[in-house]
């Protein structure tokens, strides 16, 4: 077929596994850790409610909400990101957005990147087990002292990119201070806002010591029941595709080529080290 019609074909593949991703998220879910019962797809909801639905928890009007808004946030930020540039990699192949989207996702399951949510609402689960949910700032900031000069860094706070608070982790905040203002694990996270920024910046060692979007997701999951860590990677997933699918059809449309990144010799590498 012409080039000009690859972009068509693509967003009919698109559109189908976005459409799919729902039923396949819940069968996971339910098959993992619940009965294996997968609620039908309700055509007449919109996409949010219908992954709530599909998880078992669509009876619940505030975490239908919040997977409206976690799906918003996540879809992507910038196409640089590993599962955006892996889908857009594996897409310039002129690879179909099945096998894009299942490179990208593979990228997504890295603790650097998609896994970081469940990695900080670890770190912040052994914080309040280790000095509890209502232990003073002092208290904090010493287990906050003590993560980083034992050589390990604060997940949830620092962005490659971003060199101000993350708008989703704003968005978040915004979320939990209307619906759940009292939970112990939120104000256990409000007080990491307003306490490790300064403790990195006195630390010099972080070019953005403000909190990303993985800083708050987890702890919105788990007050309303979702506490599968293992399944928040696929929550990511779901969310994702929508951004990176989206992107593989504008680089059809505009004839994008085969991405090839510039390759060094060992005397280009020794030059380098040279200078």
């Amino acid at each position: 077929m012409p080039k000009t019609q690859y972009w068509d074909y693509t967003f009919e593949d698109s559109m189908d596994v976005i459409a799919k991703l729902p039923s396949v998220a819940g069968r996971i879910y339910q098959n993992v850790f619940k009965n294996g019962k997968v609620p039908n797809i309700n055509p007449d909801a919109d996409y949010g409610h219908n992954l709530a639905h599909v998880l078992g928890f669509s009876e619940n009007k505030d975490f239908v909400e919040l997977m409206r808004l976690y799906l918003t946030i996540h879809t992507d930020h910038e196409g640089g990101n590993v599962s955006a540039h892996t889908t857009h990699l594996v897409g310039s192949a002129l690879s179909d957005p099945y096998l894009s989207l299942a490179a990208g996702l593979n990228g997504l399951a890295g603790p650097l990147h998609g896994l970081a949510n469940q990695e900080v609402l670890r770190w912040t689960l052994k914080l309040r087990d280790a000095v509890g949910v209502n232990a003073s700032d002092e208290t904090i900031k010493d287990y906050i002292w003590s993560t980083l000069k034992s050589g390990q860094v604060v997940p949830g706070f620092g962005h490659a990119v971003l060199r101000k608070t993350d708008p989703r982790y704003s968005c978040q905040r915004e979320f939990a201070l209307k619906h759940l203002p009292s939970d112990p694990m939120f104000q256990l996270v409000s007080k990491l806002y307003n306490i490790v920024p300064r403790i990195l910046t006195e630390h010099g060692k972080t070019k953005n010591p403000w909190p990303n979007v993985d800083a708050h997701s987890g702890v919105l999951l788990q007050h309303y029941g979702l506490v599968e860590q293992d399944f928040y990677t696929v929550l990511f997933g779901v969310s994702r595709a929508i951004g990176v699918l989206s992107q593989l059809i504008w680089d059809r449309a505009l004839g994008m080529p085969l991405e090839r990144p510039k390759s060094l010799s060992t005397q280009d590498i020794l030059k380098i080290v040279k200078k």
